[in-house]
């Protein structure tokens, strides 16, 4: 795994990861470095190094000097040498297999490819990103070199259009001002890009200036006719008369700003009823677009606003059309889920058995969904699952499947069930593009591999939920496999303590660093002070005193033990409990946790994908 930067885009270096310089030698072997990064992957031979090294009179030990500088800048940059992975011998040759996260110019180049389809908001932050990778003159110190000078000619193009682009990209999403400045900059130091001439013009129309868009396409005529002797691109002279007209072709298109504001505008005319229902959903889509806390209060607020009407069947439908689905076990504010799931209980006795069937399904896997960690809500999830087979219906299918996965912690050891639970949701919701819901079956199953320890699978299921979460904007996605690649890079506690901090979730957030960081520890080892494990102390402390050889408080705290709750740590929780009682000499306490964990015998303690404390089988007796 590369921890550096390598940087052409100016002054070659490379970085370390904590900032510092990493030392590349002389010039030839820093420019070895570079001749292998352009061939970008490609194997170059020893001959064709030699040739460009030293063009004129390469020395009598010149292949021999070529294999030195591949050994030193190896020390500097592999982290296993006997075993390179980065800079690789082929045959007669070298290659460079630099990760584009780890070269300016391969991120560049991987950002500018990724912009041509994608719309022009994401375009902008691509090509921006792009552009501030130029730190100066690509190669500079090599700028007299034969092989330098026709990549310094293609960079310096690439960076030309690049700013052309993104200045088109600033048009489109209505950030005009940043556009104009930029290309009268580009103009300046390139008068004959007609492009260039183009969108400037382009932009000061667009930011009212007819006159001086009239004039820079002038200016651009000028240019090319008095001082170059070439007739303008006709695409000039059709936005000068374009101009001139005042066609509506040359508006901005409408932003996803400019939609939300008028159809907001023109909502507020239809009745209260149609718009509590709607506004139900708008919450759904808080939810899953990262503004966890807002939309719980919301949801309360209009499930409160429901029943003032007197109308279950309105009320159904409001509590329902909230159909996000949970992915971890722990609420991340019970009271708040505890007012839902009663609001849904009185709806579904005033329905009594009136009412349609969809909105009673609704409403049991809404309970079966807010009781996770605290209920067993099975029977409500299953009732929910048999309704939405028998109506067809593949959302409130993918819904009531939810319901029972979150419900399917009766005991330990049901990875495997959850795991097929999981994959049915995430075949029905691909089959009819409820992304919403392919996420978490993905995240679902993810967790469920991890304890079946199918950790290739895992890996798997967590690429595609980046890709989905980056595609339909899913930010709280990325939490759970940030998460997730922690525990199997074996990462610091201190990672998952950055990335549960910007969660919003505390349901998950809440003392799960610190039980991270103390499962992390080895059996035997000084007493420190402990971590905030919030919810999790009970379980933990037994072992953080067996382990530090304070047998007698660990066998007091084992004595008092309750049992963990039904969810997806259970599994690592009784596996603390275990190994605490073992160490300490506890038989009862040993009994109890190892009849707790039978049934997971063939799992490991990694339910939860956020740690792993290995296979359970061998804890336990024959």
């Amino acid at each position: 795994m590369c921890t550096w930067d390598l940087r052409v885009l100016g002054p070659v270096e490379v970085v370390a990861a904590d900032g510092w310089p990493i030392a590349l030698g002389g010039r030839r072997q820093r420019e070895l470095l570079c001749l292998l990064l352009t061939a970008r992957g490609r194997v170059t031979g020893v001959e064709r190094l030699v040739d460009e090294l030293w063009p004129d009179d390469p020395p009598p030990r010149a292949k021999g000097a070529v294999r030195t500088f591949v050994s030193d800048l190896r020390r500097a940059l592999e982290t296993d040498r006997k075993r390179p992975r980065v800079l690789v011998t082929e045959g007669a040759g070298y290659a460079l297999r630099v990760p584009y996260a780890n070269a300016d110019l391969r991120r560049v180049e991987r950002w500018i490819g990724e912009s041509r389809d994608a719309p022009p908001d994401t375009a902008a932050r691509l090509l921006g990103d792009a552009l501030a990778q130029w730190r100066g003159a690509p190669f500079e110190e090599f700028s007299d070199a034969e092989w330098a000078r026709p990549e310094q000619a293609r960079l310096a193009e690439l960076r030309v259009r690049t700013i052309e682009r993104l200045a088109h990209a600033r048009l489109d999403t209505g950030r005009t001002d940043e556009a104009v400045s930029a290309l009268d900059a580009l103009v300046t130091d390139h008068p004959w890009r007609e492009e260039a001439w183009r969108l400037l013009a382009l932009g000061l129309y667009r930011a009212g200036r007819r006159r001086d868009a009239l004039a820079a396409l002038s200016r651009a005529r000028a240019r090319l006719v008095d001082e170059l002797g070439l007739d303008p691109d006709p695409r000039l002279t059709e936005l000068e008369t374009a101009i001139l007209r005042g066609d509506p072709v040359l508006r901005a298109p409408s932003t996803a700003q400019d939609v939300w504001s008028n159809t907001t505008s023109a909502y507020a005319s239809v009745p209260t009823r149609t718009r509590l229902e709607t506004t139900a959903a708008l919450i759904s889509d808080l939810a899953v677009s990262g503004s966890v806390a807002a939309a719980a209060e919301q949801r309360l607020a209009a499930i409160t606003a429901a029943e003032r009407f007197d109308d279950p069947e309105l009320t159904a439908r409001v509590i329902g059309r909230f159909d996000v689905p949970g992915v971890w076990t722990r609420s991340d504010d019970p009271a708040a889920a505890a007012a839902v799931v009663a609001a849904a209980e009185r709806t579904l006795e005033r329905l009594g058995d009136g009412g349609s069937r969809a909105g009673r399904a609704r409403l049991l896997a809404t309970i079966a969904m807010e009781s996770r960690g605290t209920a067993d809500r099975g029977a409500q999830a299953g009732e929910a699952e048999r309704i939405a087979r028998d109506l067809g219906d593949p959302r409130l299918l993918c819904s009531a499947l939810a319901g029972r996965l979150m419900q399917a912690f009766q005991r330990t050891g049901l990875a495997a069930e959850r795991r097929a639970l999981a994959t049915e949701i995430i075949d029905t919701a691909a089959d009819h593009d409820l992304s919403t819901f392919e996420i978490h079956g993905r995240i679902s199953r993810m967790q469920a591999l991890s304890a079946l320890g199918l950790f290739a699978r895992a890996d798997a299921d967590a690429a595609r939920v980046d890709a989905l979460a980056d595609t339909f904007d899913r930010p709280l996605a990325g939490v759970f496999t940030g998460l997730y690649r922690r525990m199997r890079r074996s990462e610091p506690a201190s990672k998952a303590a950055e990335i549960l901090a910007r969660s919003g979730m505390a349901g998950l957030s809440r003392g799960t660093a610190g039980l991270i960081e103390v499962a992390a520890l080895p059996d035997h080892g000084e007493a420190t002070p402990p971590p905030d494990l919030g919810p999790y102390t009970p379980w933990a402390r037994p072992w953080l005193a067996a382990r530090t050889g304070d047998h007698v408080r660990a066998r007091a705290l084992l004595d008092t033990v309750p049992a963990p709750p039904h969810d997806l740590l259970q599994e690592a929780l009784w596996l603390l409990v275990l190994k605490a009682a073992r160490l300490s000499g506890h038989p009862a306490a040993e009994r109890r946790a190892t009849t707790a964990l039978r049934p997971a015998a063939t799992e490991r303690a990694a339910g939860g994908a956020l740690l792993d404390l290995g296979p359970i089988a061998p804890w336990l007796p024959a």
